[in-house]
């Protein structure tokens, strides 16, 4: 317990001592060790990369699945780790209907034969479409949402370690460079206590000189 309590009371101060460093840095108080340019340039490539990845992922998840709830369900079954249930496309379904209504009237007619025929090549058209989310969500989503979900937040974590350990170093050079200056002013102002002999022995002197003077009048 006594331990849990020190080790909070460390991070506390740890945290108090990083809040200090960064509002004093963002007001001009304080000093800041700058990164490499290069790695400068990379963290910057790598903010282009993950909002650019984010607008197009999340543009072609609307254009291949323009409904939001069929896509929050979709969603939902991903992260169950479930298989989300087929559904048919919109051309699959306008092709059903339209075989669905030959039948009633009768392929010998010209109105049912005709929608026979487009009816099947609606849903000819509907597998084609089926496929073509399946394949787009395999080949072009994953990869993107792997980045997402996998390299940018690992580049993160790393990004905030690396951000916390800056801090954590400004802060103490500010404490050293403010120690070193607490003591250089120390030294360069005598000590009271060392300089009252020595100016007792001066006012001493001074009298007895005056004394010294006064008997010779």
């Amino acid at each position: 317990m006594d331990f849990s309590v020190k080790k909070l009371a460390s991070d506390a101060g740890v945290f108090f001592s990083r809040a200090v460093q960064f509002t004093q840095e963002n007001l001009g108080q304080a000093e800041k060790t700058e990164l490499d340019a290069h790695f400068e340039n990379l963290l910057a490539r790598a903010d282009c990369t993950k909002n650019w990845t984010e607008k197009i992922f999340r543009q072609t998840e609307y254009l291949l699945q323009p409904n939001p709830s069929a896509r929050i369900e979709e969603f939902l079954y991903e992260k169950l780790d479930r298989k989300a249930p087929s559904r048919p496309t919109n051309a699959e379904l306008l092709g059903h209907y339209m075989l669905e209504a030959a039948k009633d009237f009768g392929p010998g007619t010209p109105y049912g034969s005709t929608l026979i025929k487009v009816g099947e090549c609606q849903q000819r058209l509907g597998g084609a479409e089926r496929e073509f989310l399946q394949t787009s969500a395999i080949s072009f989503l994953t990869p993107l949402r792997n980045f997402l979900e996998g390299d940018w937040r690992t580049i993160s974590k790393e990004r905030r370690l690396l951000e916390n350990r800056r801090l954590d170093l400004d802060a103490c050079k500010a404490r050293l460079k403010k120690a070193k200056a607490a003591e250089a002013k120390a030294a360069a102002v005598p000590d009271f206590q060392e300089t009252r002999p020595r100016n007792y022995v001066l006012s001493a002197s001074a009298s007895a000189g005056c004394a010294a003077v006064s008997v010779q009048v």
